[in-house]
């Protein structure tokens, strides 16, 4: 979503250029058309521009809306056992190339009743009993 909006009203006087503190407004002459450029990562988000802008041409309250934008969505792998979300497809197979390792998706949970399910297991094959 583009935060610093200029409706139709803009007559391009530069107001809010000469005015931005944080010099996040600039200007691009081409030919016959101009330009007016917003650098969010500069932006104060002070206001200065809405508040100088003779024609109310920017729209500022879209700045100040308190909203989560979607940026990426994901798939989910969940524990085998209760369902818990554990982590991303994306993130997993990212751990596979660089490990070389695949696991059961399990929670912590449910991966140490496993781990003390085996280890039981075995113990009795150490101490010699048979099944």
């Amino acid at each position: 979503m583009v935060y610093f909006q200029v409706n139709s009203k803009c007559n391009g006087c530069l107001a809010c250029l000469q005015n931005c503190p944080a010099n996040a407004i600039d200007v691009k002459d081409s030919g016959e058309k101009r330009m007016l450029l917003h650098n969010m990562a500069r932006c104060a988000r002070c206001g200065n521009c809405w508040r100088v802008c003779p024609e109310q041409a920017i729209e500022f309250q879209h700045m100040l809306t308190n909203q989560w934008d979607e940026v990426v969505v994901l798939d989910l792998i969940h524990c085998q056992v209760c369902d818990e979300p554990l982590y991303t497809a994306s993130f997993i197979e990212t751990l596979k190339g660089k490990t070389g390792i695949s696991e059961k998706p399990l929670c912590s949970r449910h991966k140490e009743a496993l781990t003390l399910k085996i280890n039981a297991h075995f113990a009795g094959y150490k101490s010699g009993q048979t099944r």
